[in-house]
């Protein structure tokens, strides 16, 4: 009989330890590391891993490139105007240009849920209205920092374009 008290003993110190174990487990993984700043997070929209859902667009040369001239020069004018626009509006995340290899040539990264929504904004481009260029959209999964990239720019750009 004392034997088997002896061994429920041991049996139940076993299970709790377990228990404890896990338990520290399970806070451990729910704590944030260090330097987490949850209101920064928060204020992204960042997830859990530090990231969030995006929109990319891949601009690749469309079915109406226009010649050189003043019509071209216009339609970029107001290319970089409405990237400045939709950036302003905290819809444009990031853009640049690409190599122009296999047509692509540029990218759009765009704060929005949905690809509709992304179509629309892409829309309202010159260069894609017309027809100088088309867009490819796909969503992408990428860190929420990026939405500091437009405010970090400002800082760091000499000229604009």
């Amino acid at each position: 009989m004392n034997r088997i008290l002896l061994l429920i003993g041991i049996w139940l110190c076993c299970a709790g330890s377990v228990a404890q174990a896990s338990e520290s487990a399970n806070s451990a993984a729910d704590a944030a590391k260090p330097g987490y700043d949850e209101a920064l997070a928060r204020s992204l929209g960042a997830d859990d891993y530090g990231m969030r859902s995006y929109v990319l667009a891949i601009l690749r040369t469309g079915p109406t490139p226009l010649p050189a001239g003043e019509e071209r020069s216009a339609m970029f004018q107001g290319h970089f105007a409405n990237m400045k626009r939709l950036a302003d509006e905290g819809k444009l995340v990031l853009a640049g240009p690409l190599d122009g290899v296999d047509g692509r040539r540029g990218i759009f990264v765009l704060n929005v849920a949905t690809l509709e929504e992304a179509r629309r904004l892409v829309a309202t481009d010159p260069v894609i209205e017309q027809g100088e260029m088309v867009a490819d959209l796909h969503t992408y999964y990428g860190s929420a920092a990026l939405m500091t990239v437009n405010q970090l720019h400002e800082k760091i750009a000499k000229n604009s374009p």
